[in-house]
């Protein structure tokens, strides 16, 4: 979707609930979004020169302070709420090398919370993961991991995403290559059972049992993209290769070659650190003690730039309170922005937010939140409330331009004769408001 009809079509949400918006509000909305906008220096700022906002981090604290500044500079009033505090942990580098039987750098990184290599790194062979007979086997096999790097990951047959494989391969061929990779990955997943230990807790048998780090690869089923999450070692590091360095390292192993790779992974323990809300608001003149909030996580995992998960929700919502203040500065109701921390680890910073404030939460209006990721808006969803798609299509008739034909609302059937049990369950829900997504 273009970025026009993307922003306009979150201001002209946030207009409608405000009421009595008119014309020339809304045409001095579209020419600032159209002449003035600000998302790619803001999208610049925050991906490119603060990255990654993993809980816990400086990278996070800094992006929150960012916040604060730029909504300032906005004349927006501005905070950091704390709600808790969280394990401090600071990416260093990552340098993977193969080293046996020939020389590759890999492509790599450690997950995140992961221990340190020893300064300088460690050299050792990889092992992949054996087919056992069962647990008590295992546990006879698991000193051959001492001084090790072990392979935990299903290899891939293919780099290729399936979208790929139906536009080039014969129909014959991509099914035969579907049951074999199906047939492949439940014939992993069985050698994993058969360890009898779950995926958290086969990573520290193997650190317990001497293992120099474990090797995973955990691949997004895209062209070149791997999902980077936590570490489960708690003494050595966990790293996540790429696909194809994975897979070669894997037939290496498999083979009999006895790969060695020389791993240095460098992170530090900060100790616990505080963990924080970013609010920003717009003070009703009207009804004030009444609110219509926009949201968006703000914290991401640290495999990219925290673009995708929820850079772009973070950016639009502080694009439409800029644009709100310069063009619409005296709302009716407070109209509040919340950039939540700490949603990857379980929605822990609206909850918090929910708890902390009680009284926002009895007047709340609506909520509004963005989290699709990247790429266009596909669908706008009412979160099981009864009546929101007649409000949604409402505001939506307002919105400028060729809209009605990129955006279609969801349909909601509901037989006649549920509605009188449902309504106030949607209405109960609606009044505790138990999580703000």
């Amino acid at each position: 979707m273009k970025k026009r009809y993307l922003l306009g079509m979150g201001l002209m949400l946030f207009l409608g609930i405000q009421a009595q918006a008119q014309d020339p509000v809304i045409e001095n909305i579209i020419k600032e979004a159209r002449e003035n906008s600000q998302l790619k220096d803001l999208g610049h700022e925050l991906l490119d020169g603060i990255g990654p906002r993993l809980v816990g981090t400086p990278q996070m604290q800094q992006a929150h302070d960012w916040a604060v500044e730029k909504y300032q500079s906005w004349g927006i009033e501005a905070r950091n709420e704390q709600w808790g505090e969280w394990r401090g942990w600071d990416r260093g580098i990552t340098h993977i090398d193969m080293v046996e039987p020939w020389v590759r750098s890999l492509s790599g990184m450690q997950l995140a919370w992961s221990p340190s290599s020893p300064e300088g790194g460690a050299q050792g062979e990889v092992i992949v993961l054996p087919d056992l007979a069962d647990a008590a086997t295992f546990q006879t096999w698991l000193p051959n991991a001492k001084g090790k790097y072990v392979m935990i990951s299903t290899p891939q047959m293919t780099g290729r995403p399936d979208y790929n494989w139906e536009e080039w391969a014969t129909e014959e061929s991509f099914e035969r290559m579907k049951e074999e990779r199906a047939e492949f990955e439940r014939a992993w997943n069985q050698r994993l059972q058969k360890t009898g230990l779950g995926r958290r807790e086969l990573p520290q048998a193997l650190e317990d049992a001497g293992a120099l780090g474990i090797i995973t690869s955990y691949w997004s089923r895209g062209f070149g993209a791997n999902k980077i999450f936590s570490a489960m070692t708690k003494k050595v590091p966990t790293v996540d290769l790429s696909l194809e360095d994975y897979g070669m390292l894997f037939r290496l192993a498999d083979s009999g070659k006895k790969p060695m790779i020389h791993l240095n992974a460098q992170s530090k323990e900060t100790g616990v650190q505080p963990t924080f809300n970013t609010i920003a608001e717009i003070k009703g003149t009207e009804k004030p003690d009444e609110y219509v909030m926009l949201s968006a996580h703000f914290d991401s995992w640290d495999g990219g730039t925290g673009a995708t998960d929820n850079g772009t929700g973070t950016i639009l919502m502080m694009e439409v309170m800029r644009i709100l203040k310069e063009v619409y500065p005296n709302p009716k109701r407070t109209i509040l922005v919340g950039h939540w921390g700490s949603e990857e680890q379980g929605l822990n910073g609206s909850r918090a937010f929910v708890e902390d404030h009680p009284e926002i939460v009895a007047n709340l209006q609506a909520l509004f939140n963005q989290d699709n990721g990247t790429g266009r808006v596909a669908n706008l969803s009412g979160q099981g409330f009864v009546d929101s798609y007649e409000y949604l299509g409402r505001w939506l008739s307002k919105v400028p331009g060729k809209s009605h034909e990129i955006l279609k609302l969801p349909s909601l059937e509901i037989p006649e004769a549920a509605v009188p049990i449902m309504r106030p369950l949607w209405q109960q829900r609606h009044r505790r408001l138990t999580c703000l997504r």
